[in-house]
């Protein structure tokens, strides 16, 4: 079997792993899933789970990038796409927070778990975690000083913490959604969020 085909399988059995994994702990938390659940629930053999990740820790660790970096790259590919169409970066953030609430709605069991390990501080992937969620927030950043740059958004604005309250209001909004406001759209929860974006929320004409 050339190489090209058996990192494309392996590829296959790690997002399989990823699915399983993510659906357990959120179901029970990471301390009582066990590799043995995970291996069955991905339908493969407990052996396999090893071979492609040292331990539960590593194969959650390695979750935690995976999922982030999905997220990054759809939040990117949001901003370029809106920003390139008028050159407005208003428009690209309302393009990823679009971007960020498609994504949870897609994997919520994986946003679930993001945001609870957020408020960890005592696991061994915390320093993984750090680096993955500035990975997002810098997205966001980019933006915000390319805005600040033309003219479009205020020299005031503190742009780090400024990307960060975005990122958190589409991952508090989103989960708030799925939890106690199931009978809204996509649409309607992405209009709400942009009408804060942009400041229509004052009353004010």
């Amino acid at each position: 079997m050339d190489s090209s085909a058996t990192s494309t399988r392996r590829e296959a059995t790690r997002q399989k792993l990823y699915e399983a994994a993510v659906t357990l702990i959120a179901e029970q938390g990471f301390s009582a899933t066990t590799v043995d659940e995970i291996a069955e629930r991905a339908g493969v053999a407990k052996g396999t789970v090893y071979y492609n990740f040292a331990s539960k820790s590593v194969l959650f660790e390695e979750l935690l990038r995976h999922g982030v970096g999905l997220l990054t790259a759809s939040l990117k590919e949001a901003a370029e796409k809106a920003a390139g169409s008028d050159g407005r970066q208003v428009d690209a953030l309302d393009a990823m927070i679009r971007a960020g609430l498609v994504f949870i709605d897609r994997y919520p069991a994986f946003t679930q778990l993001y945001v609870a390990e957020l408020w960890r501080t005592n696991r061994a992937w915390q320093s993984t975690l750090m680096v993955v969620r500035q990975q997002a927030v810098a997205v966001v950043e980019d933006v915000l000083r390319a805005g600040v740059e033309n003219g479009e958004l205020s020299e005031e604005i503190d742009i780090p913490l400024t990307a960060a309250a975005l990122v958190g209001m589409v991952l508090v909004a989103a989960l708030d959604w799925q939890a106690f406001q199931p009978e809204r759209s996509l649409d309607d929860v992405h209009s709400a969020l942009s009408r804060l974006l942009q400041g229509r929320v004052s009353g004010g004409r």
